[in-house]
C-alpha cells in the first residue's frame, strides 16, 4: 500500500478579514482631539468651582 501525503490547507484554518473596514459613522482625529481638551478644561473648570 502506498502512503498518502496529507499538504494543510492554504489558510490554515485562519479567518480573513477585509483589509480595510469601512464604518458608517467617520469621525477625524481632529475633531477626537478637540472633544478630548474639551472635557480636560471642562474638568478644570469643575475642580475649581
Amino acid at each position: 500500500m502506498e502512503e498518502k501525503l496529507s499538504i494543510p490547507a492554504s489558510g490554515g484554518g485562519l479567518v480573513r478579514y477585509y483589509e480595510e473596514y469601512k464604518s458608517k459613522l467617520q469621525i477625524k482625529p481632529e475633531f477626537v482631539i478637540l472633544i478630548i481638551i474639551l472635557v480636560i478644561i471642562f474638568e478644570i473648570v469643575l475642580r475649581f468651582i
